[in-house]
């Protein structure tokens, strides 16, 4: 669910020609998406469109692209993130790991590709298609973090427990950014998501705090 990006992150490993060649098409696609939804709108922006704007036939885009939605939310790099999170020091505390990696994973986004994140996420708080499959996507990057929950805790990553807290995690990070684009962008994203974690450790505040 970390945002799309349109250049891999630093420290990315050297990849193939072939792989490098499915990136680019990837990243033309994108492109060519965004800057059609700036000038038109989503609704009016076509596949067909799409494709023409990046130079490849309409079938390729659906090869790397199921649906228009998934240009905008399909997302490359939930593994580096969960890489990073088995990473984490094991006796660090398991609150101070999550936050390192999820603020990690707004900051992608947000330092290095601000304009594009700010667009994807008002498309998400604004277009019900996108939000709707916005709330699919949510669940396979969910069950990765699982993944990640269960060999850190040695439980089942079927367990109820690492299932809840897998998605309330992702429900706490999707609650968040939605909250920052229906704010028009104001504030740092990730003191949002770090106010979303406040939440999901230690419950609501207190009304006057």
């Amino acid at each position: 669910m970390t945002p799309a990006r349109t250049s891999p992150p630093t420290g990315r490993p050297q990849l193939g020609l072939r792989e490098r060649k499915k990136i680019k098409t990837r990243e033309a696609i994108r492109a060519a998406t965004y800057a059609l939804v700036r000038e038109q709108g989503y609704d009016a922006t076509t596949i067909e469109q799409i494709a023409e704007r990046a130079e490849v036939s309409p079938s390729t885009v659906f090869r790397y692209f199921p649906t228009k939605e998934d240009i905008v939310l399909t997302d490359e790099y939930d593994e580096l993130m969960l890489q990073e999170l088995r990473d984490r020091p094991a006796d660090e505390p398991w609150t101070d790991s999550l936050r390192y990696v999820l603020r990690r994973a707004v900051g992608y986004a947000t330092d290095e590709e601000p304009e594009i994140t700010r667009l994807r996420w008002r498309l998400m708080a604004e277009v019900p298609a996108v939000r709707s499959r916005m709330m699919e996507s949510m669940s396979v990057t969910g069950r990765l973090l699982g993944r990640a929950v269960a060999e850190r805790s040695g439980r089942s990553p079927d367990s109820l427990e690492v299932r809840v807290l897998a998605m309330s995690l992702m429900g706490g990070l999707l609650e968040a950014c939605l909250y920052w684009a229906e704010h028009g962008h104001e504030g740092d994203l990730a003191d949002l998501v770090d106010r979303a974690l406040d939440v999901i450790e230690h419950g609501l505040p207190a009304r006057n705090a």
